[in-house]
């Protein structure tokens, strides 16, 4: 791991009543949520859904940030569908799987790819979970 030069920012939340019935507001105000268990008829999100969120936001900023060292104009239309799943194993083990769904079209396949694998290479959400969680990385 490379050395902290400087810390660009610290999100920071207050969370009570996890996952089943809580809420979680951040420190400046701009997050203000109710959680939710799956399955549940509370209104809420539930931390699949905030990881999905995260992960594609900073996922696709990556890949900006490649194709303009490239010098390559993504189309607007430029999207990522995230999908995280809680699993249970046998043994009552839980984990995590992910798919990000990544669409640019306009751009070749070719260069899609490239840009694709060298924004998982930087981007942070990814350099998290490697190696700790099932990831597919797919273009669509």
């Amino acid at each position: 791991m490379s050395h902290i030069a400087k810390v660009l920012h610290t999100g920071k939340t207050h969370t009570t009543g996890g996952r089943d019935c809580g809420a979680s507001r951040s420190s400046d105000g701009r997050l203000d949520i109710r959680l939710s268990s799956l399955g549940s008829a509370r209104i809420g999100a539930n931390p699949e859904q905030l990881l999905a969120a995260g992960w594609s936001a900073s996922f696709e900023s990556a890949i900006a940030f490649v194709a303009c060292k490239r010098k390559i104009a993504l189309p607007a239309e430029m999207a990522i569908d995230a999908e995280v799943d809680l699993n249970v194993a046998d043994d009552d083990d839980y984990f995590l799987s992910t798919r990000l769904n990544i669409s640019l079209p306009g751009i070749d396949r070719d260069t899609a790819h490239a840009l694709v694998n060298e924004a998982n290479k930087i981007c942070p959400y990814s350099k998290a979970t490697r190696g700790n969680i099932k990831v597919a990385i797919n273009l669509v």
